[in-house]
């Protein structure tokens, strides 16, 4: 294992997260600011999502930040990701304000590295301490940070990403973006329209109420952009959840393509044509290790969370393993020729790229996919370690994967049982070659946990 997940009090597996006003609240956010500039005093860049809460927010963190005499660069709406690279070429660190797929009366803090990674858990569990025990460096008058405001610099990321495709590779492709009335409205399209697309938008006005639709980009939110993907006639449509770290996708059909089929896709591609490592969690389809075995490539798999695939990305390349693509199965993929992290715009370009170099409709690429089909799925459980516990022992004469929660294998199928670490939830992630043997393994799971709970669920 390259990364371990450790127990953290105030931070998830993605930030910070909560009711503003209620969970998350100014008070808060300042002194996530100054314990985070304490921590890493220098030049720290700070970015927003569209919530109505963002202001707010982001001005606390601000001023976190300049009290401990950090100079602070206001870089305004924009993609985490953007912010994340534009952290890594320039800036000791940063702070993205967002709950990225979250409802609107929610807000948070994802607190970036100056490699534009999110802080692993080990720094964050020292930056919580700092919260907890109020140990910030505040600096006196005249040794107060100063803030700039660079609205600009979210045009290097555009132009990072449009770089990395040239010769306009897009021409002759027709693309409806949906980036949710989030940042990605001031990115994606102009990323596609730089790679020579023909671009048609939908909830692309920044909205922190969401009245599109909500920040996760579900089949059901997704509605209007497969009707306007239908009657343009456009080749695929792409969106974003809130913070546009991930990226999802309508096919030219008007169909939803399910997130594991995207990253098999996308390793599909990238596999033809280099030979290495992909990284990925527990939790990702097993057609994506399929896809990799077809073209002599390996699968490494961490605990589930974006930050523990990067990491383990990083790790492996320092070590000298040549580590090709990463990412999980939720649309959020990882490009390490770009980025060591989720990237939606990356991702939707790639899109492009696979399609201008297959010359195949999206619907077809995606019936040439190994056939598996995933089942997920939670029940209310207290006492979830005891749970899982129990039923490694109940399953003992199966192959256990123990990475994070229990990865049980009966057969080519497989169920991942993992304890929820913020609600009083058991997770379940079933993949299987077909609905019925996913559904024979689910009940089966679902039985032994009724059993060992002791209770009916």
């Amino acid at each position: 294992m390259e990364a371990k997940k450790i127990q953290k009090r105030l931070f998830g597996t993605n930030g910070v997260r909560g009711i503003v006003g209620k969970d998350l609240t100014p008070e808060l956010v300042l002194s996530i600011g100054e314990s985070l500039g304490t921590m890493r005093n220098g030049r720290i860049a700070v970015g927003r999502d569209t919530r109505t809460s963002g202001e707010t927010l982001i001005n606390a963190i601000k001023a976190g930040l300049l009290a401990v005499g950090c100079d602070v660069i206001d870089c305004g709406i924009l993609p985490t990701p953007a912010l994340q690279y534009l952290v890594k070429e320039h800036f000791d660190g940063g702070a993205m304000i967002t709950a990225s797929h979250n409802p609107p009366e929610y807000n948070g803090v994802k607190i970036i590295e100056s490699d534009g990674t999110e802080m692993g858990d080990e720094e964050t569990i020292k930056l919580e301490q700092r919260i907890f025990d109020r140990s910030y460096s505040t600096t006196s008058w005249e040794g107060a940070g100063k803030e700039t405001i660079a609205l600009h610099l979210i045009e290097d990321y555009i132009t990072a990403i449009v770089n990395l495709f040239p010769g306009k590779i897009g021409n002759g492709i027709t693309v409806v973006v949906d980036p949710g009335s989030g940042p990605a409205c001031a990115t994606t399209s102009k990323i596609l329209t730089g790679m020579g697309c023909r671009v048609l938008t939908i909830n692309a006005i920044m909205d922190g109420t969401f009245p599109g639709r909500l920040p996760e980009p579900s089949p059901e939110g997704l509605m209007g952009l497969a009707a306007l993907v239908i009657s343009s006639g456009a080749s695929f449509g792409g969106a974003h959840d809130g913070d546009a770290d991930r990226a999802v996708f309508i096919d030219e059909k008007g169909q939803f393509v399910e997130e594991n089929q995207e990253f098999a896709l996308v390793a599909d591609h990238i596999c033809r044509d280099k030979k290495g490592v992909i990284v990925t969690p527990v939790s990702t389809s097993q057609m994506v290790e399929i896809v990799a075995k077809n073209y002599n490539c390996t699968v490494i798999y961490t605990p589930v969370g974006s930050i523990y695939v990067a990491r383990t990305m990083r790790s492996l390349i320092e070590k000298g393993s040549p580590v090709i693509f990463g990412g999980e199965g939720n649309g959020g993929l990882i490009f390490p020729d770009h980025q060591f992290c989720r990237d939606g715009g990356m991702t939707a370009a790639m899109m492009v790229a696979i399609l201008a170099s297959r010359k195949q409709k999206l619907s077809l690429l995606l019936e040439q996919l190994p056939q598996r089909h995933m089942i997920k799925d939670k029940i209310p459980a207290i006492g979830g370690a005891a749970i899982l516990e129990a039923l490694k022992s109940a399953y003992s004469h199966e192959i256990i994967d123990e990475t994070d929660g229990l990865k049980i294998f009966q057969g080519n199928s497989w169920a991942l049982v993992r304890a929820s670490g913020t609600e009083p939830l058991i997770r379940i992630f079933l993949d299987a070659e077909n609905i019925e043997m996913g559904k024979e393994l689910r009940d089966d799971i679902m039985n032994s946990i009724q059993k060992v709970a002791g209770r009916n669920t």
